[in-house]
């Protein structure tokens, strides 16, 4: 499963600078606006002390990590949706990804350069999710003029369902208001999703800058509204790049806050990790939450789902524990589960099939 995250931002907030520290390629992190036009693309691993733990313990030749791959995309400004600052082309690159994390600026160094006129993370993050919202609105009034001439030669139930749901979300963006926010049944979200709507993704709040510039009240407005946030300074963690924890801590400095970062992204998309482990490999898989063990086995090849017989499951920790797979199965920690088990983070999975 490949994931995508996007990283956006108005010009000079730090994006670049964090795709940067976090896939360690190196992109150009000029201090002037649109520097980057090209979306930079680069994959970073989950990190996971589980696959660490595993692969130590079975001595595994290899370890693998589940992955996501992350999208530097330039900097919007206001008027994106209308072709502002090359805004179409960058909002088109918003499409293609699987959620959004925003680089809201709180630093206050003046030396770099910024499109706004004031500090304000939370007006950033306004501006942002209407220039989005109008670029939706457009994607939805053009859908609605085609479902509109469809039903002209006979109206048809399902069409008449996806004019009622276009109409519906066409006013929550009249009023500027991010699709993900607002409450769709089931049904709804799998005709929403063909869409590709822009606010219609999840997405995470980067606040870029020490605890002292991002403030108790910013931060307590991203907590009211149930935002998922995390407060990074992103050039500290470009500064200690390349640093161990060990050295961190003799320089004074604080524990490095990019590996939480990937993990929120990859909680926020409702994915969960199971594991194999063996001499040849530890190796973490993604999966969705609420997956059963077939689709585990078709994660790790096609087969194995379609041919699935059983699977015999342990905790991770309970495997840890217990040193080795047959001393796990003496003390009754492994499971047979069938096609209904339902996969949960820090499974240690064995697929039986018929492959």
């Amino acid at each position: 499963m490949s994931l995508h995250i996007g990283i956006v931002g108005f010009p000079n907030v730090g994006k670049s600078t964090l795709f940067k520290a976090i896939t360690k390629k190196q992109v150009d992190c000029a201090n002037y606006p649109f520097c980057t036009i090209d979306p930079n693309v680069g994959v970073a691993a989950v990190p996971d002390r589980r696959v660490d733990l595993l692969a130590e313990l079975m001595n595994s030749k290899k370890k693998i990590y589940t992955t996501i791959e992350f999208v530097d995309i330039a900097g919007l400004v206001e008027g994106a949706n209308k072709g502002e600052g090359l805004g179409n082309q960058f909002l088109a690159n918003i499409r293609e990804v699987d959620a959004v994390l925003y680089v809201l600026r709180c630093f206050k160094d003046s030396n770099i350069a910024s499109t706004r006129e004031e500090i304000n993370p939370i007006k950033d993050k306004e501006i942002l999710d209407m220039e989005m919202a109008l670029k939706d609105l457009s994607t939805v009034e053009k859908r609605i003029e085609g479902v509109q001439k469809k039903t002209r030669s006979g109206v048809k139930k399902e069409d008449e369902k996806e004019l009622e749901l276009l109409n519906k979300i066409k006013t929550f963006l009249e009023e500027g208001k991010v699709l993900i926010d607002q409450d769709f049944s089931l049904e709804e979200k799998e005709i929403l999703k063909q869409y590709q709507l822009l606010t219609f993704k999840k997405r995470v709040y980067l606040l870029n800058g020490s605890n002292e510039e991002v403030g108790s009240d910013i931060k307590k407005q991203f907590e009211e509204r149930s935002w998922n946030y995390l407060v990074i300074n992103i050039k500290e963690e470009i500064d200690a790049d390349g640093l161990s924890d060990e050295e961190r801590k003799e320089l004074g400095l604080p524990e490095s806050k990019l590996n939480l970062l990937i993990e929120k992204c990859y909680e926020v998309l409702g994915l969960i990790t199971f594991l194999t482990t063996g001499e040849d490999e530890t190796r973490a898989w993604t999966l969705e939450k609420g997956a059963l063990a077939p689709d585990a086995g078709g994660v790790i090849h096609t087969d194995f789902k379609d041919k699935f017989i059983k699977a015999e499951i342990i905790n991770w920790e309970d495997l840890y524990n217990s040193k080795t797979f047959g001393e796990a199965r003496g003390k009754g920690l492994i499971r047979t589960e069938g096609k209904e088990y339902v996969v949960k983070d820090g499974d240690v999975i064995e697929i039986k099939s018929n492959a």
